[in-house]
């Protein structure tokens, strides 16, 4: 069971910081604005899911 939660929590933070790198590097190179609200929007979108890892991780270290 924590293993496929696990999965599921990875496949999501992957995705997002593929959306994260994608607008930060539009704003990094090009200025865009709007890229960089999007990629802090998603970085705050990040924080609980990565708070779920550790947790997830720190349980399964114990055993």
């Amino acid at each position: 069971l924590n293993a496929k939660i696990m999965n599921e929590l990875l496949e999501q933070l992957q995705m997002k910081m593929e959306a994260f790198q994608k607008d930060a590097a539009l704003q990094a190179e090009k200025g865009n604005k709007a890229a960089g609200q999007r990629a802090r929007c998603v970085s705050f979108e990040m924080e609980p899911l990565l708070k779920q890892f550790r947790k997830l991780s720190l349980a399964a270290s114990k055993k």
